[in-house]
């Protein structure tokens, strides 16, 4: 428990330092979002191909939390997005949860080849509800797509619950770079959607908050998104 607390400290004063600095003056926008699911669902690989397009067959678990950004283009608004890998394994879960304070997005990840990981999502929805913002935007992700040999999860069972939910979805695979970038682009581009309906609003209300009464500033501490709607399966 002693360790898990120092680790805990450790990290959360990395993020800190981390959302400090990663915000520059070329970017309209920072986003956090993260990523959540079962151990060896490839989550790890799904952000290293959205970022630095690498995939590892060996890959290992990740320990704790581990981060990586990349820079967007939205219509003509730049938007770094700061995505970050949480572990699945059982030990972490009190370290994970507290990265979900301030994200306006999530990914949702299962293996179609492990029926056991969708199963869990219902337990992985509930602890990112109890956890994050109930604006959040969650797209629902089937990896592994390539395996589809092995595949205990059918799609329609993913769009399902999606539709349940209230969910994006779609299937992907991290090994072969399908819809890599899709997963990723689909939840920036909502939360986009989201932010600048609510930065609006707010300007209607001469509450909005400027920098230099030049740009605006999401602050992933301090801004949540306006009422979720459900985006569309695929």
């Amino acid at each position: 428990m002693c360790l898990n607390m120092s680790f805990f400290l450790i990290l959360h004063l990395f993020q800190r330092g981390i959302m400090a600095n990663s915000f520059d003056d070329e970017c309209d926008y920072l986003f956090k979002a993260v990523l959540i699911g079962d151990s060896a669902v490839g989550k790890s690989n799904l952000l290293s191909r959205f970022a630095r397009d690498e995939f590892h067959l060996d890959s290992k678990p990740t320990i704790g939390v581990e981060f990586a950004y990349r820079n967007i283009r939205v219509g003509d608004k730049l938007i770094k997005a700061q995505i970050w890998d949480t572990a699945g394994q059982e030990r972490f879960r009190a370290i994970t949860s507290s990265y979900y304070r301030g994200a306006l997005g999530a990914l949702l990840v299962y293996d179609i080849t492990r029926k056991a990981t969708f199963e869990n999502l219902k337990k992985w929805l509930h602890e990112l509800r109890e956890f994050g913002s109930s604006d959040m935007v969650i797209v629902l992700l089937g990896n592994k797509s390539d395996l589809c040999q092995s595949r205990q999860v059918g799609v329609e069972d993913g769009q399902s619950l999606a539709q349940l939910e209230g969910l994006c979805f779609m299937e992907t695979s991290a090994k072969e770079n399908v819809n890599v970038e899709e997963a990723f682009l689909q939840m920036v581009t909502k939360i986009h959607e989201i932010t600048s309906q609510k930065s609006l609003e707010a300007k209607t209300n001469e509450t909005s908050p400027t920098l230099n009464g030049k740009k605006e500033i999401i602050n992933v501490d301090e801004v949540s998104a306006t009422k979720q709607t459900s985006c569309c399966s695929y």
